[in-house]
């Protein structure tokens, strides 16, 4: 039981999934220790080599299915892996992309070539995957993407460019949303693979600088008549793009709010430690009748946001979870993160706006998470489309 006194939820206490915790755990801190992680966010990327680790340890395809040379589990290994990063502020490792949304593209929409050929490597960590489907100008609005895959022969052409792509500058394979039929909208759209090593005409841009969140490399992507067999084409049927993106969807914003969750208890955890040892006026901050009302507040919305993300979390496991309500709990737990997030800030006073301290990193960090995956103005629209 964890300081917000939720009790764990039945379907999350498999021994299983208690050991792959522990392993992960002794993983990041044996592989990730701080120096490293420091380093990470100098250079603004993860070191390549330690994903091949993560990969040869078995900790990337955790959920992909084993007869493919994936781990065999589900959803819930994925959140352990998820959960633990954030923990143990192992900054950049963006496995809740590769494993959590990129991944699952080829086990659920994948042809049984397209799983056999891809599926092993995405796990040992040979290949490292990303998707590219933001656009300069087009923001959220998938339906207006400019990129555009026309039939060349038995292939595709694709040109066009992406901006905003986790591991663009790493990315092995990556999964890119272009318009096999620009006329159709969004029944024009369609999902196909480029394999990097091989791609004339792709080019990687910059490594955008960010405010927060530097470790996890975050690119441009050009596509300059670059040609892809029609093999890697997801699903080998045209126009499925949009609405394999919609599937997808209510996992990718659940993995944004439980990583929020996991940083507002963090934060909260953190900040009472401190403010115990912290004396001001010849007493512990702890002591302040301010300080007591900030934490108990905070520990009060934690809980109902904890008791709000398991119960998604459980829909999911169930295949059940619908984008109306993935969209509540990216909104709202992305929101109550920042709160939280600054307010605990403020209880270190100056040592709070220096980085050496974990609470002001996780303020810049916890910036983005309303704008990802869908703006939170977005999640709301979404929302009232239920009403």
């Amino acid at each position: 039981m964890s300081l917000l006194d939720v009790v764990e939820p039945d379907f999350m206490r498999d021994d299983e999934l208690v050991m792959l915790r522990q392993s992960f755990a002794r993983f990041l801190e044996r592989e990730a220790p701080p120096e490293r992680t420091a380093r990470w966010r100098e250079q603004g990327m993860v070191d390549r080599e330690f994903w091949t680790k993560a990969g040869e340890a078995g900790f990337l395809g955790v959920s992909l299915p084993a007869e493919y040379g994936g781990g065999g589990g589900d959803i819930r290994h994925d959140v352990v892996l998820i959960d633990e990063v954030v923990r143990k502020e192992a900054s950049g490792f963006a496995i809740s992309l590769h494993n959590g949304v990129v991944s699952p593209y080829f086990a659920t929409h994948g042809t049984e070539e397209q799983k056999r050929r891809w599926i092993p490597r995405l796990s040992n960590g040979e290949l490292l995957a990303g998707v590219a489907m933001s656009e300069p100008d087009v923001g959220s609005d998938l339906q207006k993407m400019r990129t555009t895959a026309i039939r060349d022969g038995n292939g595709y052409r694709i040109n066009g460019q992406k901006t905003f792509i986790t591991n663009g500058q790493l990315s092995d394979l990556i999964v890119v949303a272009a318009k096999t039929d620009p006329g159709a909208g969004a029944r024009g759209v369609s999902l196909l693979v480029v394999e990097t090593d091989d791609a004339e005409g792709f080019r990687r841009g910059r490594k955008l600088k960010k405010i927060g969140n530097e470790a996890q490399d975050t690119s441009e992507l050009f596509f300059d008549n670059v040609w892809v067999p029609a093999d890697n084409l997801l699903g080998a049927e045209e126009g499925q793009g949009f609405r394999q993106l919609m599937t997808e969807l209510p996992k990718e914003r659940l993995i944004i709010a439980l990583q929020a969750m996991a940083m507002i208890e963090v934060a909260i955890e953190e900040t009472i430690s401190y403010v115990k040892e912290r004396r001001l006026f010849g007493q512990a901050l702890i002591d302040f009748q301010n300080t007591q009302f900030k934490l108990a507040e905070a520990k009060t919305e934690a809980t109902i946001a904890r008791t709000f993300v398991n119960e998604c979390l459980r829909e999911l496991h169930e295949k059940r979870l619908t984008t109306t309500k993935a969209s509540m709990a990216k909104y709202w737990i992305s929101e109550l993160q920042g709160r939280i997030v600054d307010t605990c800030l403020q209880m270190y006073g100056g040592y709070g706006y220096m980085d050496e301290y974990r609470i002001g990193r996780m303020y810049k960090d916890a910036r983005v998470t309303r704008i990802y995956g869908g703006a939170n103005e977005v999640m709301k629209v979404v929302i009232a489309r239920s009403l």
